[in-house]
């Protein structure tokens, strides 16, 4: 193993096959452990596990595989050997032939005259459908693949046999037995069809087989074809074993013997259309075969028209600097002579192969288009050059406006195959590349999504080809084109993988051609990995390429001419701010000539265009007033003044349009939002023009829309609105305008829509100070009443939740002075009104449809803490009270130790930001000491709090510390009772780890109790939190926790609980809280005296309540209680006990189950529960259905 470490990098890698040992251990344990599934599966695992290892370095077994395959091979022709054992030897060779490949591995396999007789045996042993030996029959193929390859007369090998009765009876011949047997396996649906096909192609082949049996097995596979039914599996299979059989024969065979039956097989397979067929292997087979058929028709030759580069091998050409026309006639010399050429016959058979193949250019698999294009390169290496040319010809025609997008790609793959064998002379590159540019931006819709990501992967393949096969003078008149076109394509294409590949193809072209200009800087920049990321190819990448000036105008117009108008939006953004960023590469460029072209499209008719030339417009107007900014200069100096009209005009030709509306409104309206927003930015000169008042309405109008990212656009054009046209010289508000805003917006916190609350609440938290200055008042009384429950019956949370966010935005503009003008400043009193607010909102659990939605309102409320805190103790510290810290942290604390995630783990990571916060220090931190111990800085500022296991060992902790207990307990409440598997484990553990360690000391214990019998009273009827208290309590109490009050018959504890207990199940029908009750009961009778007499009794009435889930569950937790506290029923009627909980049907009539109630009762010494009697007058009610408690309880799941 060696590791290898520069300055840039660090590379890992294998130098040799070191679990040898193991490896030989676990072959040489097959015979051990075959007998125990859990051994064999795991020896199975362990051995795949180390073999993938050198999955990409395989060349390391090559040692050691001889001795390895060797020992298996021993194990599976021992016939002492169990079949499990054979099967698995054989299924560790299959393993071993995965990884480094079956050509090399059946070398391996020995192959002597006696190996023939038992693998044939072997085979015959097999059954063929069974799905668990797969591997067994596809290695013994592959190994009877080699056998039959042996130099001897296969004759030879007949001869007799014993019957059973003794007598002598001659065997069928070997030849066919192979046959017969590998034949058998070309219609299953394992691998054992591919190891099939090539022991038939190898063994047909053979000079004694094929004057008798060549024939005979072409007809039989041609007769199989016709009769097999290609819409069935069955069928499907067959043809799919023989097409793999003689697309291999014709690869393998001699030309001569194969020629004769060659026209019969195309004819065969041409009437059987298998094109047709939907099944990709089948159409890839049947190119492939089409293709050996082409090849088997034309001689084998060099041809001499071919462009040869040169010696490719770097080594070669730097120890023999040879000149290239040195090179290039050594090569020729191999070839042909033009007159041989023109005296070479083609059969005719070729024009319908070669029509096949480049039918086969277009099909919709990209495999099958693979093969038909290694096809067409192949078969074109023979043909004279007169008919390579017009096949050359022919492939150019795919890239037409009429093809699909198929036969683009088919296209590319044909040109690079033609290309890197040199069969595209020089002469047809003028044509070539043109079409290939322009299949590098091929991108063609289909609805709602676009097609052509494979067309531009193909041209970055021709491309990367093109790089090695042809010298530097032949691609220098085109280096500008491929060289623009490979870095727009690397930088600003929208799918990964087409980033990368013409990254590729631009770095070999740099490495191969060195004409590329500055390949090797840009190549640094923009190599595998920084192209990786979309948005940084785009913002950064870009702009380091642009400041090579031969590039720069080429991205400029990608960018305004394809990418303002990408069918996809998140581009389209992205491109108006790459030509942001690139502007100062060439701002006169973009001012006079990109810039009004992008305007005049501004109102053109498709939709995508209208809404990136409108972001494309917002961004190059800012960045070039950036630049102007920066040089010294005017605006105007660069645009033209018309430029500014036509801007001016946009939103008012929009608003007359009703482009505003339908499906494209949303578009326009972002767009629009950017543009004023950006127009702001630049400070044109507007000032009091009614064009701002029509910026402000659709502003207003844009913040109550139902999409966000619009709300969130007009917010950000809103600020840049005001900062810009609504101040005057002195940095005081223009007249009218704040109560015109202030007034507006406030109001619309009150708006029936939630939609305009949250638009209107944003918008507020973004204006400028000189606007809320003398205001500041009502904005922050309206905003904290849009943030509370009271005003807002828990409809609209994400309108609570923006206001919070308000609230702390617009303290941290106004800024603080402890004794200033509420309307100006935040104050003291502001302080305390502001953390109120926060504070009430951190008790905001509203629940609707979409879950606990009141979680974002506490996020948001802690986030408004941890900036509002941040903002008081740098601006006044003294403000910051203890008694404020303490609420502040208590808080965070319980939200920190509750049961959504998300919301834990936001709440944890400001817990620790405001507990670490430094430059100025949080003063006032309960316990400050212990929390550092508790929360180690190196430790916990990266902890996941997300995870339960990570945080809840440490938050628990918190429960010794007295001014976080409750906070924590009520927050662990929530989480041990809660409902998710894990969250409940880890708190759960975490929360009985704690109480074990101060299990024996009774204050704490106390005061753990205390704290608990606090949440209880103050959350009475609040289910949020009492079904989750039952629960905890029953955890608690199973565990023995309490079990030092036990031993007081007097502690308050154990009555507490019952009396709290009972007192909360009084009187309900919510059988959910009365069977986790049921629990709390049960575990009360551990404690002695008053407290177990009254819960027995409460379980009594338990046993005949009107539910019978409530009356079963009683039953089996009173069981449960009585087997663990022995000391509750009297040793004598112990069992009698038992035996009325177990063996009474619960579900009988009540009136029968008093009875047995009572019997129940005496055994246990308390009196039978009795009925209250009504002292309610007679009236005349309407009959109940009795089944209505019932179907309430089925309802909820019980």
């Amino acid at each position: 193993m060696a590791v290898k470490e520069d300055d840039n990098s660090v590379t890992y890698s294998l130098d040799h096959f070191t679990e040898l040992k193991e490896v030989t251990s676990l072959i040489e344990s097959i015979g051990t452990i075959c007998h125990d599934n859990i051994l064999l599966e795991a020896a199975e695992e362990r051995l795949i596990l180390i073999l993938n290892k050198y999955q990409e370095q395989p060349h390391l077994l090559d040692p050691h595989l001889e001795s390895l395959v060797k020992k298996l091979q021993h194990i599976v022709c021992n016939a002492s050997n169990l079949a499990r054992v054979i099967q698995q030897a054989f299924k560790y060779l299959y393993f071993i032939t995965k990884v480094r490949g079956p050509k090399y591995v059946v070398r391996l396999f020995s192959h002597e005259v006696t190996d023939v007789e038992p693998l044939l045996r072997m085979l015959s042993q097999q059954n063929p459908q069974d799905h668990e030996t797969w591997e067994t029959r596809y290695v013994l193929l592959l190994w009877l693949s080699i056998v039959c390859m042996i130099p001897f007369d296969m004759a030879r090998f007949d001869g007799l046999r014993k019957a059973s009765d003794e007598t002598q009876e001659r065997c069928k011949p070997v030849v066919e037995r192979i046959l017969e047997t590998a034949k058998m396996y070309l219609s299953v649906p394992d691998k054992s069809r591919d190891a099939a096909a090539l022991v038939i192609s190898k063994f047909v082949t053979r000079p004694d087989v094929k004057k008798e049996k060549l024939a005979e097995f072409l007809d039989w596979c041609l007769i199989r074809m016709e009769k097999a039914n290609g819409e069935t599996m069955d069928g499907m299979l067959l043809l799919t074993g023989i097409l793999t059989t003689l697309a291999l024969l014709f690869k393998h065979g001699k030309r001569d013997d194969l020629i004769p039956y060659a026209p019969t097989v195309l004819k065969q397979i041409g009437a059987r259309e298998i094109s047709n067929i939907n099944n990709t292997l089948l159409r890839k087979l049947n190119i492939k075969l089409t293709q050996r058929l082409g090849l088997t028709f034309l001689k084998p030759r060099i041809a001499a028209w071919r462009y040869q580069r040169g010696s490719r091998s770097l080594a070669f050409n730097l120890e023999n600097p040879f000149s290239q026309e040195e090179n290039e006639n050594g090569h020729h010399t191999t070839g042909l002579s033009r007159d041989e050429e023109e005296d070479y016959d083609v059969p005719e058979e070729l024009e319908d192969i070669i029509e096949k193949l480049l039918t086969g250019l277009r099909d919709k698999d990209t495999v099958v288009r693979w093969s038909a294009a290694k096809g067409i390169g192949r078969i074109t290496g023979r043909l004279p050059q007169e008919l390579a040319d017009q096949i050359v010809e022919n492939v150019l025609e795919l890239f037409s406006s009429r093809e699909s997008d198929s036969g683009w790609h088919g296209g590319c793959l044909a040109l690079a195959e033609l290309g890197r064998r040199g069969l595209l002379l020089p002469d047809r590159l003028p044509e070539v590349v043109p079409v290939v540019l322009k299949a590098l931006s091929y991108d063609e819709m289909r609805g709602t999504y676009s097609v052509g990501s494979h067309v531009r992967d193909g041209a970055c393949y021709v491309c990367w080809s093109f790089a090695r096969a042809y010298d530097p003078k032949e691609i220098q008149p085109h280096v500008h084109g491929i060289s623009s076109s490979l870095i727009i394509a690397a930088l600003f294409d929208r799918e990964v993988n087409c980033r990368r590949a013409a990254s590729a193809a631009f770095q070999e072209n740099v490495g191969r051609q060195g004409t590329f200009p500055h390949g090797i800087d840009i190549l640094t920049m923009a190599d595998y990995f920084a192209v990786g990321n979309r948005v940084n190819t785009y913002l950064t990448v870009s702009v380091s390429v642009a400041a090579f000036k031969e590039y720069t105008k080429a991205l400029i117009d990608h960018l305004a001419n394809v990418k303002l108008q990408h069918w996809d939006r998140t581009i389209r953004e992205l491109a108006s701010q790459a030509l942001h960023n690139l502007t100062p590469s060439d701002p006169e460029y973009m001012a006079k000539t990109v810039f009004p072209r992008i305007l005049s499209q501004t109102n053109n008719i498709d939709l995508n265009t209208r809404h990136g030339c409108i972001l494309g417009c917002s961004e190059v107007i800012h960045a070039l007033f950036l630049y102007t900014k920066g040089n010294g200069r005017l605006l105007t100096d660069l645009v033209d003044k018309d430029c500014f009209e036509i801007m001016k005009d946009f939103v008012p030709q929009l608003n007359s349009a009703k482009s505003f509306r339908g499906l494209g409104g949303d578009y326009m309206r972002q767009a629009v939002c950017h543009l004023i927003m950006k127009l702001s930015l630049s400070e044109l000169p507007w000032h009091g023009d009614q064009i701002i008042g029509v910026f402000q309405d659709t502003i207003d109008d844009n913040l109550s829309h139902t999409e966000p990212i619009i709300q969130e656009g007009a917010v950000r054009a809103l600020g840049a609105l005001c900062e810009q046209y609504y101040v005057k010289d002195d940095g005081v508000a223009i007249d009218g305008i704040q109560d015109s805003i202030i007034t507006h917006y406030v109001g619309q916190l009150k708006s029936p829509s939630e939609f305009s609350r949250v638009g209107f609440a944003q918008a507020l938290g973004f204006l400028p100070k000189f606007i809320l200055s003398s205001r500041l008042k009502v904005v922050f009384t309206g905003l904290i009443t849009a943030s509370q429950l009271a005003d807002d019956p828990g409809k609209f949370a994400e309108s609570r939740r923006e206001a919070l966010k308000s609230l702390a935005r617009i303290a941290c503009t106004v800024g603080l002075n402890r004794t200033g003008d509420e309307e100006e400043v935040v104050t003291e009193g502001s302080v305390h009104v502001l953390y109120e607010a926060f504070f009430v909102a951190m008790n905001d659990y509203t629940i609707d449809s979409r879950g606990d939605v009141g979680a974002w309102v506490r996020e948001a409320s802690m986030s408004g803490l941890e900036t509002l805190t941040r903002f008081v103790v740098e601006s006044d510290h003294s403000l910051f009270t203890p008694e404020i810290c303490e609420r502040v942290m208590c808080c965070l604390a319980q939200q920190s130790s509750e049961k959504i995630d998300r919301t834990r783990a936001h709440a944890g990571e400001i817990f620790l930001r405001l507990l670490y916060m430094d430059s100025p220090r949080l003063p006032h931190i309960p316990h400050h000491e212990e929390l550092l111990d508790i929360f180690p800085k190196d430790k916990c500022l990266e902890m996941n709090w997300s995870a339960s296991a990570e945080c809840f060992p440490r938050i628990t902790k918190l429960l010794g510390l007295a001014s976080y207990r409750k906070s924590v307990l009520l927050g662990l409440t929530v989480s041990v009772g809660g409902l998710t598997e894990s969250l409940v484990r880890h708190s759960h553990s975490s929360l009985l780890r704690f109480l074990k360690v101060i299990s024996k000391s009774e204050p704490q214990m106390n005061e753990i109790a205390e704290a608990l019998l606090d949440i209880f009273r103050k959350n009475e009827k609040n289910d949020r939190i009492i079904v989750p208290l039952f629960k905890m309590l029953d955890m608690l109490l199973a565990n023995g926790c309490f079990e030092l009050f036990a031993q007081d018959e007097s502690h308050p504890f154990p009555a507490a609980v019952f009396n709290l207990t009972k007192k909360e199940i009084f009187k309900i029908g919510d059988a959910r809280k009365l069977l986790t009750s049921v629990s709390v009961f049960c575990g009360l009778l551990q404690f002695p005296g008053a407290t177990r007499t009254r819960a027995f009794q409460q379980l009594s009435i338990f046993l005949c309540h009107r539910y019978p889930q409530v009356r079963k569950s009683t039953a089996d937790h009173l069981y449960s209680a009585v087997l663990t506290y022995d000391d509750i029923i009297p040793a004598e009627n112990f069992d009698e006990v038992l035996a009325i909980l177990t063996e009474t049907s619960w579900d009988v009539k009540i009136e029968e189950l008093r009875v047995i109630r009572n019997r129940l009762c005496d055994i246990i010494g308390i009196p039978h529960p009795v009925l209250k009697s009504s002292t309610a007058p007679n009236t005349v009610k309407k009959k109940k259905d009795e089944l209505d408690s019932y179907k309430d309880l089925v309802s909820r799941g019980y």
